[in-house]
């Protein structure tokens, strides 16, 4: 009866290339990738805004090209994953190129997302959301990847970090991007805030503390803050946030109890007057900045005043 051989023969690769072929084929290469091979990073965090900047770059990659490389991976279907470099592909597509050079690298899926985010995070401005969405990325692929991440938080959590924590390990994001463990949690927070109330936060109209109280709000109880926000024309402090989320908590928060709250007088609050704008528009170009329209206004009242004192005074 015939026998099953097992035969350890080397991979087909082997056996028709040489070592030195091989270790070649390993080493990273600059290649000038067709753009519409190109796809774009999945759930990308990071903004590419077609601004003043972006035409700049695009007028830099008109003269010179483009002088770093981005960085990609090629994925099952042949197609190449975009990992850094999302900035310089659309210059390339507003100059009028059809390549982009890239370092194709061998990467995992798991790989490829703390690359994405140590990169992006060296930009001077990053938006608040963006740093929600790429820690919140980072952290759960450091998890997956078998890291210790203390810093993973649920629902429940509060937005500080736990002082019965292995410090070393819950300090490794912390020290990779130069935050306080503290600081993270609370970004982190905001990615359970719906997209319009995480727009107030990125404009500097919501506050970081108020914030995160508030994205423990569920979906719709946010979405009836931002029309309280709308009517009010106000944003809520962190002691009104804070009362929100204890009565939600509670089981108690609805539209009537956040509009009481939303109507309550700030400590620091200054009593304004307000004009509508279709009534004093004809007065000033279009585009006219909100501060310098008070200011006028207030230098022809000063201006009306004195008038009318020297009248007075005859």
């Amino acid at each position: 009866m015939a026998r099953d051989l097992k035969l350890n023969l080397p991979p087909a690769d082997d056996l028709f290339t040489t070592q030195e072929q091989r270790d070649d084929a390993k080493l990273e290469k600059v290649l000038d990738i067709p753009l519409s091979e190109i796809d774009d990073f999945p759930d990308h965090p990071f903004q590419v805004k077609l601004d003043e900047s972006m035409q700049a770059m695009a007028d830099s990659v008109k003269a010179v090209g483009i002088q770093t490389p981005a960085l990609v991976r090629q994925k099952e279907d042949g197609r190449y994953e975009l990992v850094s470099g999302h900035r310089r592909r659309m210059a390339c597509e507003l100059a009028g190129r059809e390549t982009l050079p890239c370092i194709v690298r061998n990467m995992s899926r798991d790989e490829a997302i703390i690359a994405m985010v140590d990169a992006n995070l060296q930009r001077e401005a990053i938006l608040p959301s963006e740093k929600a969405k790429s820690y919140k990325m980072r952290l759960e692929a450091m998890k997956r990847q078998g890291h210790r991440s203390d810093l993973m938080i649920d629902s429940t959590c509060v937005p500080l970090a736990h002082k019965s924590e292995n410090p070393r390990s819950r300090a490794v994001l912390a020290e990779k991007v130069g935050e306080s463990q503290d600081q993270i949690r609370r970004y982190i927070r905001l990615t359970d805030l719906i997209p319009r109330v995480l727009d107030l936060v990125d404009a500097g109209k919501i506050a970081m503390r108020p914030a995160v109280e508030l994205s423990y709000l569920p979906p719709e109880q946010q979405q009836a803050l931002l029309e309280s926000i709308e009517l009010e024309e106000c944003t809520p402090s962190h002691v009104q946030a804070m009362k929100m989320r204890k009565f939600a908590e509670q089981g108690q928060l609805n539209e009537g109890v956040i509009a009481s709250i939303m109507q309550e007088e700030k400590p620091n609050q200054v009593e304004q007057f307000k004009i509508p704008r279709e009534k004093i528009s004809r007065f000033f170009p279009s585009g006219t900045p909100p501060q310098k329209i008070e200011d006028t206004i207030v230098r022809a009242l000063e201006m009306l005043r004195q008038r009318e004192r020297n009248r007075d005074a005859r």
